[in-house]
Parts: structure tokens; sequence; C-alpha cells
């Protein structure tokens, strides 16, 4: 039996399925001296992106010897300082797996969105308007895409994109090749200087400089759509920002920011950004596979 706690919550039969197993599910949230007093106690933490597991949270787990396992329900592992956690002898483990298909959803989703303005029209009708002339949008077909990070997600966002007839380019580090045969493995700069829209799939490092800042921005062609569902960092947002207001960015959509919930103003107030609240992997679906996948490694590792 194990001391589980799931602090930025689990689903509802994974929780039922751990207890069953023997264990106690503690799906509190617990914040600052609350949760530091609480990982003294408990042998496996399960969080989301809410949740920061950074060094001093570690030093107390490992005074303290209890925690043996840490697993990021879902893909993105910048919230939890993993290499110390593995010096400190406690095992760091993610869900690659499955929240894929969500996210890669959400960001055709916000494409769409983008393409038809839906977006604009849903709250200007609010307001009771018809503007029907002013939003004449785009078709996605015979647009080309392109991905940054080839991995699970994006290669969904592929099969999904070049079912609405959309041509497909990518570039990865490291690079990854002929994965997909009917999408084109390209430089980063013809990447940025050929997409109709660009998409983000690629991780972030709390420490490190963001993928796309003023000098991609700059080789992008005029009228490019960007979808950032990776990480916040990933964006520089003031570049993003004047790119709008210069017209090289057409429109951007964003679930993901540099701060969460995010304080820039001008990032939310923004008529051309299309937001939502880091809601990639929120769908019934995603969450009931994640709670099986962390229930796999909950019985390897315990």
């Amino acid at each position: 039996m194990a001391y589980i706690l799931a602090n930025d919550g689990i689903d509802p039969s994974a929780k039922e399925i751990l207890e069953q197993l023997g264990h106690v599910v503690d799906i509190t949230h617990y914040d600052g001296a609350d949760l530091e007093e609480k990982i003294k106690t408990v042998e496996c933490i399960v969080v989301r992106s809410n949740t920061k597991v950074r060094k001093p949270l570690l030093d107390i787990a490992k005074k303290y010897g209890k925690l043996k396992l840490i697993i990021r329900a879902g893909v993105g592992m910048d919230n939890i300082d993993c290499a110390y956690a593995t010096d400190c002898g406690i095992s760091v483990h993610n869900t690659p797996h499955s929240s894929a298909n969500a996210v890669a959803e959400l960001t055709i989703g916000h494409m769409l969105s983008m393409a038809r303005h839906i977006y604009h029209a849903n709250v200007s009708m609010r307001q009771g308007l018809w503007l029907k002339k002013q939003y004449v949008g785009i078709e996605l077909a015979g647009k080309q895409l392109g991905l940054i990070g080839f991995g699970r997600i994006a290669q969904s966002v592929a099969q999904k994109a070049i079912a609405l007839g959309m041509k497909v380019s990518y570039y990865s580090i490291p690079v990854i090749k002929d994965a997909m045969p009917e999408c084109t493995y390209v430089t980063k700069e013809k990447l940025l200087k050929t997409s109709d829209f660009i998409s983000l799939h690629i991780p972030h490092q709390k420490d490190e400089a963001p993928f796309i800042s003023k000098k991609e921005f700059d080789v992008m062609k005029k009228g490019t759509y960007l979808i950032n569902t990776a990480r916040g960092g990933v964006v520089d947002e003031e570049a993003l920002l004047n790119a709008l207001d210069q017209g090289i960015v057409a429109m951007a959509a964003l679930d993901v920011y540099q701060d969460e919930p995010t304080k820039n103003a001008r990032i939310y107030t923004h008529d051309l950004i299309s937001l939502t609240p880091h809601i990639g992997a929120s769908t019934f679906e995603a969450q009931q596979r994640i709670g099986l996948e962390l229930i796999e490694i909950i019985k390897k590792y315990l």
C-alpha cells in the first residue's frame, strides 16, 4: 500500500482502481507550506501543470525519504526538476501516450476558428451585430502547415490536417525523417518562410530562450497564422504582439502562456489572439487514458 497525492486531481475511475489495489489516494490540492508538509508523508505525487516540483520541495522530500515516485499526468515535464529528482533517488515519469489526440484536436479547432473567424463572429453576435461581409474567411484545404516538433502530438495534427487537404512540412530537433511519408522535413528557415499556418509542438525548460522570437517573426511570410498548444515559453509574447500589430502574423491562437494564469493584459485583450486556458489535454477521454497509464506506472514502481 502506498500514500498517493494527486495534487492536481485524477480521473475518478483511476482513483477507484488505485484504492481497490490498496493505495490511499488524496485528491486535495496543496500549495506552499501545506504542500511542503504533505510531501514529507507521501510515497507518490501525481501532478499536472499547476503544481511545480522544484528543488526546495525535493530537498524536503529527500530529507524525509518517503517520496519514491513523481508522475506528470500529461506530457510536458518542465514543471518538475527531473534531473534533481533523479539525483535524489526519486523516479520521474509522464504519460506521453494519453493526451496526443486531445491536444491535436484542439490545435485543429484553433486553426478552423481563426480561418473562419469563429472566435470573432461569436463575440460580435453576442453584441447584437451581424457582420457577415466582414467575416470572409479562408479554407484550410491547400494551405501549407508547418509543424515545429514532430512527436506524437504533431504527427496526430499532421494526420488530421492532411485529411482536411492541407500540405504538411515539419522541422524537428533531433531530426526525424520519414516518420510520415506524406509530410516533408524542411529547415527551420524554410518552414518559417513558406508556411501559412505554424503550429508548435516542442518542450520548453524554464531557463531556455523562446524558440520563436523577433528573429523568427521577421523571417515569416506576411499573414501567417500561429498556434501554440505546447508550452508558453516557446513563444516570446512581446515579439508576438509586435508581429500581430505589424501584420506579420494574421492571427494567433494560444492555449499556453509564459505565466499561468496569464497576467499579460495585452495578450488576453488583443483582438487578434484566440485564447483557451491550457485545456489541450482536458477531455474526458484523455483524462481516462492518463489515469490508466499512471496506474500502470504505479503498479511497476510501487
